[in-house]
């Protein structure tokens, strides 16, 4: 999964409810109508006080438990870990129990930034538990929680293979020398599809074009990301914008072709990692997708970003205010920062590592992934992608609105 800098909008969550939203969908809503009552609360265009590090003062941090609870809760994306595919079993937090004698409790349950937030937002402001001690969130989202005092700072004494972060993942606008956040990995928004059945609707296994994705032939069997960012930035691509430089009439005219695609019936869905079991079973052919998900679908799948250009964006790992085991998850971060642990979980999730050292590991691993351009990009696929531009707090407000707008939010 990331992505992208501040965030979204507000919209009457009673009144959603009142028009038969799913629970999924309602639950997005009021994750979206949140972050921008805490953006404006927390000095995101509002009044808040920062501390000089950008992170607001936000709740106490809660009793660290770590010496006495062997045990970290860790929140994650779906299909962004190794798995062994015939027990089910972690390997890597197997390894990492045996040596520390710390148990994690991982689960798959963040499936969107927003609505993974609506659903721990009200806790995180009272200063209230999450039972999580380490998230996985967006750029954008990530900047959110740390501006709003969400996250604690970590202790990178406790961390030594912190010092293997690569170069230019350090110094990013929401965390200038990571203080509160260390990625977990970096990937692409671009397209995924059903390489059989993409030739069977179009004549071909390949999916290089929006014009393509847009053809009735697809129609109702395609699915965008609920990212506004990635659906946003490829389309803007498409049609000749800079995602990473745009102007409001660049946006607007996006939200006009996604409106007419999504009114015309040719989207089935806008989702997040849902959309993964719709190309299982058929019932979608061709996505705007994540890259790495694509991979771990197998070779029945493809993967590739447009011919005008994909999304770049980073999913990073910090520690809420909430946390009670702090230790424990530095001890997990700082783990996963071993170049041969990153490389054993790149080779299975296929997203890009941000860690030195990890794909002169993976040559041991498998020598082809070494050279894998989705796992170590070159210089070329890198400047065919884009990074979404930096949004002040009035954009992101006004541009999210549009977006759910028009996806039937």
């Amino acid at each position: 999964m990331s992505k992208r800098p501040l965030s979204p909008e507000a919209s009457a969550v009673v009144a959603m409810a009142r028009s038969g939203l799913s629970r999924r969908r309602l639950l997005q809503v009021a994750g979206i109508t949140g972050v921008a009552a805490t953006a404006a609360a927390c000095g995101a265009g509002g009044g808040g006080t920062a501390s000089s590090s950008g992170a607001a003062p936000g709740p106490s941090p809660a009793q660290d438990l770590s010496d006495t609870e062997k045990f970290v809760n860790w929140a994650n994306w779906p299909l962004y870990i190794d798995v062994d595919d015939a027990t089910g079993a972690y390997p890597t937090l197997e390894a990492f129990t045996a040596a520390t004698g710390i148990t994690v409790n991982y689960t798959e349950d963040i499936n969107d930034n927003n609505e993974f937030f609506a659903k721990v937002r009200a806790q995180l402001e009272s200063g209230q538990s999450i039972d999580r001690d380490i998230v996985v969130l967006t750029d954008w989202m990530a900047a959110l929680w740390i501006q709003s005092g969400f996250a604690v700072k970590l202790d990178k004494a406790a961390m030594p293979n912190s010092a293997n972060l690569l170069p230019n993942y350090t110094n990013v606008s929401f965390d200038p020398g990571r203080e509160y956040s260390l990625p977990w990995f970096s990937g692409f928004g671009c397209f995924g599809w059903n390489k059989a059945l993409l030739q069977e609707a179009l004549g071909t296994d390949t999916l290089t074009s929006l014009s393509q994705l847009w053809d009735p032939k697809l129609k109702g069997r395609i699915t965008l990301l609920s990212e506004m960012r990635d659906t946003m930035g490829i389309i803007m691509a498409a049609q000749g914008a800079d995602p990473s430089n745009f102007t409001d009439d660049q946006f607007q005219a996006a939200i006009a072709e996604l409106q007419a695609q999504i009114d015309s019936g040719q989207v089935r869905q806008v989702s997040g990692n849902d959309y993964i079991a719709a190309l299982e079973t058929g019932d979608v052919i061709a996505v705007i997708g994540w890259s790495g998900d694509m991979f771990q679908l197998g070779d029945d799948f493809g993967v590739g970003l447009p011919d005008t250009g994909g999304m770049l964006w980073t999913d990073n790992m910090l520690i809420p205010s909430v946390a009670t085991h702090k230790k424990n998850a530095e001890a997990v971060m700082n783990y996963y920062y071993d170049p041969k642990v990153a490389a054993e979980v790149a080779a299975y999730v296929q997203y890009v590592s941000p860690v030195a050292g990890a794909k002169e590991a993976m040559a041991a691993i498998d020598p082809a992934l070494a050279e894998n351009q989705w796992i170590f990009p070159s210089e070329e696929k890198l400047a065919n992608s884009f990074v979404f531009m930096t949004l002040t707090p009035e954009q992101d407000v006004a541009y999210q609105r549009e977006f759910q707008k028009a996806i039937g939010f």
